[in-house]
């Protein structure tokens, strides 16, 4: 994927020209919103973060868009495991860091909030790299779904615990349970009666 974006502590342009459009997924609608520039977010539409579309033209037509709307398509059909649409979202140098770091994860990898801290060289900045997480305008594209506790719990995700733990079973990670405290089922685990 194209994400050239590393630093914006400026908030976005008011009168920058923004389209969307929703999309089905297997999970629920998902809101995208392009800059001139490329994909700025993609939220469920059911999402507290997803911000409201004032002054953003409705549009089936932009680029950006189509090509996301594609290759979501083709990765929730198991046709495509990497994106290549152009990314342009807004954040902090910290978060474009971490949303950098989210990015550089293969599919199917999972990382620990401790994990993406080192990563980032930020060992003790756990819970800071946990707010740049939630705070990731791109959701699926810029993995964050993909990010779990370090004693392999399920944690959470904007976009709701149901739809991270089908998103990370899609790419071959088992959660028995819906709850954040649930641990990952490993190849060869027992599944446990409780």
């Amino acid at each position: 994927m194209v994400y050239s974006t590393v630093v914006s502590n400026k908030p976005a342009d008011p009168q920058e020209r923004l389209t969307y459009r929703d999309m089905p997924t297997p999970l629920g609608d998902l809101r995208l919103v392009a800059s001139p520039k490329g994909l700025r977010g993609a939220w469920f539409t059911d999402q507290a973060l997803l911000p409201p579309p004032d002054g953003w033209t409705l549009t089936d037509s932009d680029p950006f868009l189509e090509q996301a709307r594609r290759e979501l398509d083709e990765w929730f059909a198991g046709e495509r495991r990497l994106f290549d649409v152009t990314l342009d979202p807004v954040g902090t140098t910290f978060q474009h860091q971490v949303w950098h770091a989210l990015c550089a994860l293969e599919f199917g990898t999972l990382t620990s909030y401790g994990e993406l801290a080192r990563t980032v060289n930020r060992p003790k900045g756990a819970q800071a790299v946990g707010g740049a997480v939630g705070r990731n305008p791109i959701s699926i594209i810029i993995p964050c779904h993909r990010v779990i506790g370090a004693d392999t719990s399920l944690t959470g995700f904007g976009g709701g615990l149901p739809r991270k733990q089908a998103l990370l079973a899609h790419e071959g990670n088992r959660y028995v349970s819906r709850s954040a405290h649930a641990r990952r089922v490993c190849d060869g685990q027992a599944e446990l009666p409780w």
